[in-house]
Order: structure tokens, then sequence, then C-alpha cells
């Protein structure tokens, strides 16, 4: 099962489900700029740091950048020493692109993500109930594996679709964090495409700019509350900052993506 299709596919989908055509490469590239087959791309057992890294132009390393579509404008992405620490930096002017990581499976019983992020320049037009305003500055998507079975026969014709035009199948279900601009904290947001994707608000509204939040989640609760089952295993994470929809310009910044496990 391979991440970056999953994340490949998924605005492709949108887009062509309202008339739209587009599909992006089926490749992915590394934190030098090089094209790599997304099979060959080796699974890693923890999210690499961008406090660990050095300051650079483009990907930080352990992970791959990915497009939206081949006309969207990329997400400019770079690691740079911000208030005495190494973090990454997304500047998006009316694009959409982010960054991947693919993991070996586990298990999300007591497992936690934990993350840091900020955003300094406004969204007003953001609304993530909307399909044509459906921006944020700061997005983290959780990839789990699942019993695909037990779909529906609309979602298993849609997991075909995935599956004939990348070649590779999709993760099961994805929870994406995501800073909106209207939507309540903790509010759980249907994707208007597939029922496959839930997003969870963890910050609201542009009162708290250029300040850091700091976000543990527990990813079996989140799930639960989500799609009303228990989690398959964690197989992935990516993030995104976009602001193709609305036309706009932000900046924002995030810092390490961490798991926790936690016994209780």
């Amino acid at each position: 099962m391979n991440i970056y299709h999953y994340f490949l596919f998924i605005p492709f989908l949108a887009t062509a489900l309202v008339g739209c055509a587009g599909f992006g490469s089926g490749s992915v590239q590394d934190e030098f700029g090089q094209t790599v087959n997304m099979d060959q791309v080796p699974t890693q057992d923890d999210l690499p740091k961008f406090s660990n890294q050095t300051v650079r132009e483009g990907m930080p390393g352990g992970w791959h950048f990915y497009r939206i579509a081949p006309n969207k404008k990329n997400t400019v992405y770079r690691l740079e020493n911000y208030q005495g620490r190494t973090v990454l930096s997304a500047n998006s002017k009316t694009s959409a692109s982010g960054l991947a990581v693919k993991l070996k499976p586990r298990a999300a019983q007591n497992l936690w993500l934990k993350w840091e992020w900020k955003t300094t320049v406004p969204i007003p037009a953001a609304d993530n109930t909307e399909r044509i305003h459906d921006d944020a500055p700061l997005r983290i998507l959780v990839a789990f594996d699942g019993n695909k079975s037990k779909l529906t026969l609309k979602e298993k014709l849609t997991f075909e679709m995935a599956n004939l035009i990348s070649g590779q199948e999709l993760p099961y279900a994805t929870l994406m964090y995501i800073w909106s601009g209207k939507s309540p904290i903790n509010s759980i947001l249907d994707n208007p495409h597939t029922s496959r994707i839930k997003m969870i608000v963890v910050d609201s509204g542009w009162d708290r700019l250029g300040q850091w939040h700091l976000h543990q989640r527990d990813l079996y609760t989140d799930y639960r509350n989500a799609y009303g089952e228990s989690p398959g295993e964690v197989i992935g994470i990516a993030l995104l900052t976009d602001t193709d929809n609305t036309k706009s310009e932000t900046k924002a910044f995030y810092g390490d993506i961490e798991f926790i496990r936690k016994t209780k």
C-alpha cells in the first residue's frame, strides 16, 4: 500500500467529481529534488524531526514532496531558523502541495500525535465546510489501514477507480487535523467527495496569529469519534498548506511532529 498515491489522488478525485480533469505524476521528490519511484520509497520507523536538520531550501530529510495536480502552483517549503530553532516554513500563494512520510505500520491504541504549529497570515475567505473555499494555513493528515471489505459499494468503487488510475491501493481512512477559518474547535467535518477523509478542527479563527499552538491528540479516540469504529494501523503522515481555492496567500510554520505511546 502506498500512501503517496493516496495523497495525490484525493485532490484529483475532488476536481474530477466536479467536472475538472488532471492527475499528477505517480512519483514524488526527495529532499534533493530528485524524482523517486514511490514503490522504492522506504518506510520509516519514526517521523524525521525538523529541529534536528540543517537550515536549507527544499524539502527536509525523510519527507517527500507531493503535487496536488499539474495545474496547481506549489507551496514553497523550507527549513529555516526561527526563534532559535529549526522549523519548517510554508509559503502559499494561490498554491497547494505538501510533504509526506511513509511509515512502518503501528497500532493506534494508546498512540498520540504531538505537534506544534503557527500561522502568521489569515485566510479570511477560508471555509472548510464549502468546497470552493476549502483552504487552510495548516493541515496534518494521518493515514490508517483497515478492512476494506466493510466499505459501502460506493466507497469500493472509489477505491477501485483510484487503483485503476494510480496502480496503487488507497489507505482505508484518513484523519486530517486542520486550522480552520470558521468552524468551531473539535468540529468533525466531512470531506464533500469521500467519506474516507474526516477533518478535525484543532484551531479556529484568526485571533491568535503569530503564536505557537501545541497539540496532543489521541489518535484512537479521534478515529472512533470520526468513524464510529476502532482504527487499524497508522501507515503514514502528511502535511499541507493550501490557498488555491480562495486565491489568497499565507505563511505558516510547522514544528516537530512526533508520536507518543502513552500507557493508561
